[in-house]
């Protein structure tokens, strides 16, 4: 592996049609990949690919905040079928996860987290529950976490998150998709958790500032796929191949040979992955 996309859903809706095909051009593109949980039904669709792609495909088992309540109907994660697809309202069951996360190939728990981008206050004390469920099962089988943090701008999740990992967590973690402030960055790099950024970075000016503040060896790629596909693939769908661009942009940031750039990524994604 030349790269390493640390948090990609090819185990969701949108590559129903041609899954496999993406992961082979993946592979002979030089990218490995950990497809990461968002609910149960995920989760073991994420692990599945491990069994059926050897070389280069891990997972992730969690379930996302926005599935602790009744939320939207996203079509690209959960397909077009209609409500009988739409977001249950899961409950964490410990026993459940902790039998798929207990596989070799499960290299982190999670995606979990706070998300109040789109929550009322009356949901945000079941993303607590779920939250510290998948803390104590990260704690028990010594896997990272792969944490969603979303707010509307104001910091609180963040904050909040921050809070809990600081009472409650003893493993260490990644910020996927990491949108916070530079101070919000620093009280999770003194935590020892690390940060990763998507294709956006290739389009939103404004990240120039957070990534040259984070240090290299404290952060990691990603494409978020099927999600924000970077430039110059904007507007198509978005595919693990494509965090090329994003490591491109980290060195062009970073102005670093993009050697030195992939060679730590690499590392990082090994050092706390296992990858």
């Amino acid at each position: 592996m030349t790269h390493i996309d640390i948090h990609t859903h090819l185990n969701i809706a949108a590559f129903n049609d041609d899954r496999d095909e993406v992961i082979a051009r993946t592979r002979a593109g030089g990218v490995g990949m950990i497809n990461v949980g968002t609910q149960l039904d995920t989760s073991r669709t994420a692990l599945e690919l491990t069994k059926k792609h050897i070389e280069g495909v891990y997972a992730t088992v969690g379930l996302h905040p926005v599935h602790t309540s009744k939320s939207y109907h996203d079509t690209q994660e959960l397909g077009e079928e209609g409500k009988a697809f739409t977001s249950r309202g899961e409950v964490f069951d410990i026993d459940v996860y902790r039998t798929l996360a207990a596989d070799e190939k499960v290299v982190a728990i999670g995606e979990c987290g706070l998300d109040y981008y789109r929550a009322e206050e009356t949901t945000k004390q079941k993303q607590v529950e779920a939250f510290l469920a998948q803390i104590a099962l990260a704690n028990e089988l010594n896997k990272p976490l792969m944490l969603h943090i979303r707010d509307k701008g104001d910091g609180r999740a963040y904050y909040d998150a921050l809070s809990i990992l600081k009472k409650d967590a003893r493993v260490r973690g990644n910020v996927h998709f990491f949108a916070g402030s530079i101070a919000v960055a620093k009280e999770f790099l003194e935590l020892g958790y690390t940060l990763s950024f998507t294709g956006v970075i290739t389009f939103a000016k404004e990240y120039e500032e957070l990534v040259s503040y984070v240090p290299l060896d404290m952060m990691h790629a990603e494409t978020d796929a099927p999600y924000v596909a970077p430039v110059p693939y904007r507007g198509t769908r978005n595919e693990p191949l494509f965090v090329k661009e994003t490591a491109n942009k980290i060195a062009e940031i970073k102005k670093e040979e993009l050697g030195v750039v992939l060679e730590q990524l690499r590392a990082n994604a090994k050092e706390l992955f296992g990858v």
